[in-house]
């Protein structure tokens, strides 16, 4: 039940995705807004179905929450932002910020968590060889937590994994002219109007929330299953299709390129890891095969 609703609502997400080009002026606006309520009804509803109210309520308090007074601060003082303004296209504001962008906080925190959760032994499933570790290491973190390396790699991982996709998406959105800075020095070369100071506070944030998620949300945050296929497709299809919609479609080169070396980190060592997981597990399943006499003994 879980993966059928979560792949539904992925699938649903990604569409959307895909028609946000074709669109311009208030159709695209309102396809944003659509999109990040998308993307939150996705991760919550993940968090909730597979791992509880308590995950869900954790990720919910450290990401919407959070996300909501880290920008209302901004607006209000310019830290640790930068000082910048939201326009009035993506929907009601509180305290000068739009509700929906708490909401992008929590869409992309939770796929981020899990993504460093399986590339730091998180994973539950085993594969070719490493059956006995993998259900051995579940027992030990279950019981006595991970250990502080692995903690802080989880915890780093995590961090860049979120805050990268700002690479991505405040070029995006400024473009869009959905908000701005008044002050926008120093910025990354290629990609003016955003000042670096943005994404310092990106890192500041993320680190917070991920430090505080996995203790609220309790030890049920800190595995991996087959149930979280959806939002490692989740992470994944976010990381190569902006890359291609920035370097195609949005005439966005420069962040195509800040982008996709930003969330390399997390990406492309997921990538790596469930290719070799689908490896092992085709070993596994070609040694289960059974023997024909007279013609695998030919071979």
């Amino acid at each position: 039940m879980t993966r059928r609703i979560s792949w539904t609502l992925l699938a649903v997400l990604v569409l959307a995705q895909i028609c946000y080009p074709l669109t311009t002026g208030a159709t695209r606006a309102g396809l944003t807004v659509a999109t990040v309520i998308l993307g939150w009804l996705l991760s919550v509803g993940h968090a909730l179905l597979s791992r509880g109210p308590r995950v869900a309520a954790a990720l919910v308090a450290v990401a919407t929450g959070g996300g909501f007074a880290i920008e209302a601060i901004g607006v209000a003082t310019g830290v640790p932002f930068g000082s910048y303004d939201y326009s009035g296209e993506l929907g009601p504001k509180l305290a000068g910020v739009p509700l929906i962008i708490p909401l992008a906080w929590t869409w992309m925190a939770w796929p981020a968590w899990l993504a460093a959760v399986r590339l730091t032994g998180g994973s539950t499933v085993a594969t070719a060889g490493h059956a006995g570790s993998a259900a051995g290491g579940g027992g030990a973190t279950a019981g006595g937590g991970a250990t502080a390396g692995r903690w802080v790699g989880r915890i780093a991982l995590a961090t860049v994994g979120l805050a990268a996709w700002d690479l991505f998406l405040d070029p995006q959105m400024v473009a869009e002219g959905y908000w701005g800075w008044r002050d926008a020095t120093p910025a990354l070369p290629g990609l003016p109007g955003i000042p670096v100071s943005n994404y310092l506070g990106w890192l500041l944030f993320a680190v917070l929330l991920m430090s505080a998620l996995r203790p609220l949300a309790g030890p049920a945050a800190a595995h991996t299953d087959r149930r979280d296929h959806p939002m490692v497709a989740l992470y994944l299809w976010t990381y190569f299709s902006s890359i291609l919609a920035h370097a195609v479609f949005l005439d966005l080169p420069a962040s195509a390129l800040w982008g996709a070396a930003g969330m390399a980190v997390t990406a492309v060592p997921l990538t790596v890891t469930l290719l070799r997981a689908r490896r092992g597990r085709d070993l596994v399943s070609d040694d289960h095969q059974p023997h024909r006499p007279g013609v695998d003994a030919n071979r």
